[in-house]
C-alpha cells in the first residue's frame, strides 16, 4: 500500500471543486485532504497552516492566482501540479516549476499519471523546483515566459508569441499575436533575459523580434522606422541602432 500524500486543492468553481475531489478519492485513496479551497487567498492560508506535500492549483482564482499560490507552495517544499483550461500553449510555461499539469477537463487516467510523477518526485528526494518569477526565468536559450497584466486578470505568454515590447511610462507594453498587455518590469531588465538572436533593442523604448522585421526604412521627417511583418504600426529605431538593422 501506498504511503500517505498529503495535499491541499484549490478550485474557484464548486461542480469542478467536488468532482476534482472524488476523482482524487477513487486515483488515490491514500492521498490526505488537508483543506480544499475555493481561492487563492484561502489556498495560501491553508499551505501556511498545513504545510502539505502537494498543492493542487487551478490557474485561474478570485483574489490569488494560481501562478501566485505556487510561488508560496514551492518556497514551503511542496510539489505543485496545475489543473486549467488554458490551451497548450501557456501551460507548458508551468513545467518550469510545477511537476505537472492536467488539463480540464480532468481525465481519471491523466490524473492519475500526474499523481504518479509526484509520488515519484518526492521518493527521489528531490527538492521541490522553484517557479519562475513573474518575469520568467531564463533556464535555457533565454526567457521562455511571462505573465502579464490585460485589464483585471492576469494572462501567461509563451515568449515565442511576442512580436515586440515597447516602455510605457513605469510599465512595458507586450504585444503578442493575441494582442496587447503590460508587464512591470523595464526593458532593461526584460533585456539581460531576453535571447539576443530572437530579440533586438531598435530603441531606448523598444525591442523587438527579429523574425518580425519587415522592413527598414526613413519617414517624411528622415527618421528610421520598423515595418512588421505581423501587426500594421511603425517602430522607431534609434540612429545607434541603425547599422545592426543595416546589416541585416
Amino acid at each position: 500500500m501506498s504511503s500517505p500524500l498529503t495535499a491541499v486543492v484549490a478550485e474557484d468553481e464548486a461542480p469542478q471543486r467536488d468532482s476534482l475531489v472524488e476523482l482524487l478519492a477513487e486515483v488515490c485513496p491514500e492521498l490526505e485532504l488537508l483543506a480544499v479551497c475555493e481561492d487563492g487567498l484561502s489556498a495560501l492560508e491553508a499551505l501556511a497552516a498545513h504545510r502539505p506535500q502537494l498543492a493542487l492549483l487551478d490557474i485561474r482564482m478570485p483574489g490569488l492566482s494560481g501562478l501566485e499560490v505556487a510561488r508560496s507552495a514551492i518556497a514551503g517544499g511542496a510539489q505543485v501540479l496545475f489543473t486549467t483550461a488554458y490551451d497548450e500553449y501557456a501551460v507548458r510555461a508551468f513545467d518550469a516549476g510545477a511537476v505537472d499539469y492536467v488539463l480540464k477537463p480532468i481525465r481519471r487516467e491523466r490524473l492519475a499519471q500526474a499523481l504518479a510523477r509526484v509520488r515519484q518526485r518526492i521518493a527521489d528526494a528531490e527538492p521541490a523546483p522553484r517557479l519562475p518569477e513573474r518575469i520568467g526565468d531564463a533556464p535555457c536559450g533565454g526567457l521562455q515566459w511571462i505573465t502579464a497584466q490585460l485589464g483585471d486578470s492576469l494572462r501567461v505568454l509563451g515568449i515565442d508569441e511576442v512580436l515586440y515590447f515597447r516602455a510605457e511610462d513605469k510599465l512595458t507594453r507586450v504585444v503578442s499575436v493575441h494582442g496587447e498587455a503590460l508587464v512591470r518590469a523595464s526593458l532593461k531588465e526584460l533585456l539581460g533575459q531576453l535571447d539576443s538572436q530572437q530579440f533586438w533593442q531598435v530603441h531606448r523604448s523598444v525591442i523587438v523580434r527579429v523574425a518580425q522585421i519587415r522592413a527598414f526604412e526613413k519617414n517624411e521627417l528622415g527618421r528610421h522606422e520598423l515595418l512588421l511583418r505581423d501587426r500594421p504600426e511603425r517602430l522607431p529605431v534609434a540612429q545607434a541602432f541603425a547599422s545592426r538593422l543595416r546589416a541585416m
